[in-house]
């Protein structure tokens, strides 16, 4: 099978098996709109108590910014705005594209969260964050990372 019709193949499975109800639980469409530092990073204010919030399929990172059309700028403006606990300097790889969901944000009617590994120097373990490009909500610093001091 080539490529293409392997790709839609796949395609039609993840979307089939995706159901009428989001299991997302912290989109709000009333969020601020993302602003953009001089640095080209999201502006982000807030740090989150939640320990799920960005590390369960449940409870991503929801990075919507006008649009979805180069979905990997918006997620680097995110991740480049971030430092580990200390300050250290993070380096970030994607990983893969999970979790289909419905929205009303794409043509298909559904959307996948991608999954992020990051690391730092002196880190015992990476971890891993979930984005969301569909869809909003309050933008947040994760628990156990920083800002990047500027």
């Amino acid at each position: 099978m080539n490529k293409p019709l392997l790709f839609i193949a796949m395609l039609i499975i993840g979307v089939s098996c995706v159901g009428t109800k989001s299991t997302l639980k912290n989109v709000d469409d009333t969020a601020p709109n993302l602003m953009l530092s001089n640095e080209n990073t999201f502006v982000i204010a807030n740090y989150s108590t939640d320990k799920k919030y960005g590390y369960d399929a449940d409870y991503p990172i929801n990075i919507f910014y006008y649009n979805t059309l180069n979905d990997t700028a918006n997620q680097q403006r995110f991740l480049n705005a971030l430092a580990g606990p200390k300050g250290e300097k993070i380096s970030f790889v994607k990983l893969e594209s999970c979790c289909p969901f419905p929205t009303k944000r794409t043509d298909l009617g559904a959307g996948f969260l991608d999954v992020y590994e990051l690391k730092w120097t002196g880190q015992k373990k990476p971890i891993k964050l979930y984005l969301n490009i569909y869809e909003k909500g309050i933008l947040m610093v994760p628990v156990g990372l920083t800002l990047k001091k500027k």
